[in-house]
């Protein structure tokens, strides 16, 4: 049925001003959004309903806009077309369904699926309008060919096909993946195969929701801010959906001499998979590359001591939980070849399945499968034991989680039954990443220079890079095996165009890169270019090497230039190895050469989102977060100013706001504190809540670190428990302050 669009518009003025009034009344969203959203939305609105493009693009779009109206979904509609989804540093990421209800629609209909739609969403239009601009971009600037994946999204094999057929169209080569892949893996296939970008359809760790599109530059890494400009204002903002262009699969060109030989630039398509094809996958008689088993030799060649790790590896339990994403095949193989037998992988509730749906995170639509979580990892917790038994589970020495699109990594350990009345009487616990990437680098720094095993450096040759919000026992560990450090601000994109500065020789430490860089630590002369290590406190992790040989190719002994939780899993079950090897357990083996080391100690650290998952909703939760934050600038400018604050019992000593000039406008605040406001309990600074909001969703996050004092062997465990209450007791007392 044919739909009267001037009805449409007509109810949906209507319905959406006097939505907008009322909420405006009420003082739920303030006035410069009101009038953001007053000239936006409609106008926004009638175009995509008319514009025959889009209707060329998306025939069904109109219904699911129609729908939306009739049912009075004001909120939703203002959320949908008050603005364009941000191109934020490593691509965009939004709702693809409002609800679970239209997400259920967008699994049975696929792409053009009759939902909610808009500049604001992730769907079918968006991605076109934002891959001919990629597109566009990639043929004016002489790149020939990309790599295109997709996790286990809903539709993301449709979007990743429909995304395709634009890059087809410009003429450019491209490389398909035949089912779910791990993001790293995406990132190792473009400088392996010589491709000059790709593209991941992936919202990594978000709820189901959510799905997004994470583009990488020719290296494997991130876009870097001034090619991330470029390719957003000379060519995406200028696309319109007349420019939109498709090749269908069946047009693709082929070599006619040679059709089975993917080296050929006549052959335009190209699936990239495992050694032999995927039953039921029609492959259309093109070329299929194994660059699965590229990757996961590129791995095995990172492993320090391969002997000791195969001759313990049997003797250790481990459980493995995919968390329904891309990791499922890769990580248990790879622990297989290194002769842990004793893996259990979890598949109660599905758990094992490429599966968007996420049906192990049902108790709320807003639960994320992420690995690092607690909640997540309470879900593969039980779902193990109700699966194996709690026997199984007590004889486990680590389970290892990744997410769904095998970026990240999480590492829950068993704790020693004497400790277990500090943790709940668990026998296990989910470990931080800012504890595991400590333990992970102080494995590989104990190897030592010159040895014959994997490649390492030497430690006047080294530096590590993180974020500014990831733990200071990293520094510390580093200072003290000679080690340079590199602290950023927050995103592993950054992270790694740090590492790109120093392979360059620039001296980070020039004000000019106070945009990239937050901190160095005895970088000043020394011969420092080879990277050992990038982590982040979001349980990113990724070594890059040494300068490459040619500037698209991966760091001389490096990996990905972006996190890979496939890669940290495998490493960090060598430690696993390595402690059973010396009698003893991962935990335990944390205490020992880290905490109790005086050059290094115990930093409590600890992560509150607000909310608890999600996002506060629509242009009212916009209002919400920005008034928080406002409330937290007043209290770090108060304390600036001389006045006193106790959170807990423990006076703050000095307040800092970190702005990297990073969505400002989205907040109409030019001093939006995008890295965050941050509040120092003493002079060394190594104490210290962090406030820091998210850019592109209504939420942020608590932050914070604090150093035990006086650690003593017998009292550990509870000196332990006792900085982790109070770490948590600080995050409570400033919420109550702001919120």
């Amino acid at each position: 049925m044919a739909i009267d669009a001037d009805a449409v518009v007509r109810k949906a003025k209507a319905g959406i001003s006097g939505f907008l009034e009322e909420q405006f009344r009420r003082g739920l969203i303030d006035e410069g959004l009101y009038e953001q959203a007053r000239l936006n939305v409609l106008p926004n609105l009638r175009r995509w309903l008319t514009d025959p493009h889009i209707s060329r693009l998306s025939p069904r779009l109109g219904e699911g806009l129609r729908s939306a109206v009739e049912a009075a979904r004001w909120d939703e509609l203002v959320e949908a077309y008050v603005d364009e989804i941000k191109f934020g540093t490593a691509g965009i990421r939004g709702k693809a369904a409002m609800s679970d209800e239209e997400l259920l629609i967008l699994a049975r209909d696929g792409t053009d699926a009759p939902i909610l739609k808009g500049p604001n969403t992730l769907n079918n239009i968006v991605l076109l309008l934002k891959s001919a601009g990629v597109a566009k971009y990639a043929t004016a600037h002489g790149l020939r060919s990309i790599v295109i994946g997709y996790d286990s999204r809903v539709a993301g094999q449709d979007f990743a096909r429909l995304v395709s057929g634009v890059f087809l169209a410009e003429g450019l080569k491209v490389y398909l993946f035949d089912e779910a892949c791990p993001y790293p893996e995406m990132t190792f296939a473009i400088p392996t195969l010589g491709a000059d970008m790709g593209i991941l359809i992936s919202a990594s760790h978000n709820d189901r929701r959510y799905n997004g599109y994470k583009l990488s530059a020719g290296t494997g890494s991130q876009f870097s801010p001034r090619e991330r400009s470029v390719i957003y204002n000379d060519y995406i903002r200028k696309t319109t959906p007349a420019q939109v262009a498709l090749l269908g699969f069946d047009d693709a060109g082929v070599d006619p001499g040679h059709p089975e030989d993917p080296r050929r630039d006549g052959n335009r398509l190209v699936f990239l998979g495992g050694a032999a094809p995927l039953a039921g996958f029609d492959y259309l008689g093109r070329p299929l590359i194994d660059i699965h088993g590229m990757y996961q030799d590129q791995i095995r060649g990172f492993i320090s001591d391969v002997a000791m790790m195969k001759s313990w590896a049997p003797s250790i339990g481990i459980g493995y939980c995919a968390f329904h994403g891309a990791g499922r095949k890769a990580v248990p193989r790879l622990l297989s070849d290194f002769g842990f037998t004793r893996v259990d992988t979890v598949t109660r509730h599905r758990l094992n399945e490429l599966n968007g749906l996420f049906p192990a995170f049902q108790d709320h639509p807003e639960q994320q499968p992420d690995p690092g979580d607690p909640t997540a990892s309470d879900i593969a917790v039980d779902a193990f034991v109700e699966q194996y038994g709690a026997d199984a589970m007590e004889a486990l020495e680590l389970m290892i989680g990744t997410d769904p699109d095998a970026d990240r990594a999480g590492l829950v350990v068993k704790v020693p039954r004497a400790c277990r009345k500090y943790h709940d009487n668990r026998s296990h616990v989910l470990l931080s990443a800012d504890d595991a990437w400590s333990l992970l680098l102080w494995y590989r720094l104990s190897q030592g220079a010159g040895s014959t095993k994997a490649f390492h450096p030497r430690p006047e040759e080294s530096f590590i890079v993180l974020s500014h919000i990831t733990t200071d026992a990293l520094v510390r560990l580093a200072r003290k095996h000679g080690v340079g450090v590199v602290k950023t601000w927050v995103g592993f994109g950054l992270i790694a165009n740090a590492v790109e500065r120093v392979w360059s020789g620039d001296d980070l430490s020039d004000p000019r890169f106070k945009d990239i860089v937050y901190q160095t630590v005895d970088m000043e002369g020394m011969p420092r270019r080879c990277n050992v290590g990038c982590l982040e406190q979001s349980n990113g992790f990724s070594i890059l090497g040494g300068p490459p040989a040619t500037a698209a190719a991966m760091g001389s002994n490096g990996h990905v230039r972006d996190k890979d939780g496939v890669f940290a899993a495998i490493l960090l079950a060598e430690v696993a190895a390595y402690a059973a090897s010396h009698g003893t357990t991962v935990y335990e083996l944390i205490d020992e050469q880290i905490y109790l080391d005086p050059d290094i100690g115990y930093f409590a650290t600890d992560v509150v989102p607000v909310p608890r998952w999600g996002e506060f909703k629509g242009l009212e939760g916009l209002t919400r977060k920005i008034g928080i934050l406002r409330r937290c600038a007043e209290l770090g400018q108060r304390v600036r100013d001389g006045e006193s604050l106790t959170l807990d019992g423990l006076p703050v000593r000095s307040s800092e706001t970190f702005v990297a000039g990073k969505y400002a406008d989205a907040h109409q605040w030019p001093g939006f504190p995008d890295e965050g406001i941050r509040f120092y309990f003493d002079e060394e600074r190594l104490n210290y809540l962090t406030v820091r909001p998210s850019g592109t969703s209504q939420c942020f996050r608590f932050h914070i670190q604090l150093k035990a004092e006086n650690l003593s062997r017998s009292g550990l465990a509870r000196q332990k428990y006792e900085t982790r209450m109070r770490a948590r007791r600080i995050i409570y007392a400033m919420r109550d302050l702001i919120m």
